[in-house]
């Protein structure tokens, strides 16, 4: 896998995953943990997110990452 795609899964799963455990802590006050994690509500959230976080945010990480390098080479 390149450096790239490797860069992108880290950066942007982690944003994911993260976002997937605040919202749903966010969401006790209005549902039990169970009941979150039971819906498909949640499994689509948590894709999205996802796919979200690796795709587009993982991509532009990915470009500031390679602008900063290139300015640290000049």
């Amino acid at each position: 896998m390149s450096e790239r795609w490797n860069y992108q899964l880290k950066m942007g799963g982690f944003w994911g995953i993260f976002m997937i455990i605040f919202m749903t802590l966010f969401e006790l006050k209005e549902k039990p943990f169970l009941e979150q994690i039971s819906s498909t509500n949640f499994y689509f959230r948590a894709i999205v997110y996802l796919l979200i976080g690796i795709f587009v945010l993982g991509y532009v990480n990915w470009k500031a990452k390679v602008k900063r390098e290139k300015i640290d080479q000049q």
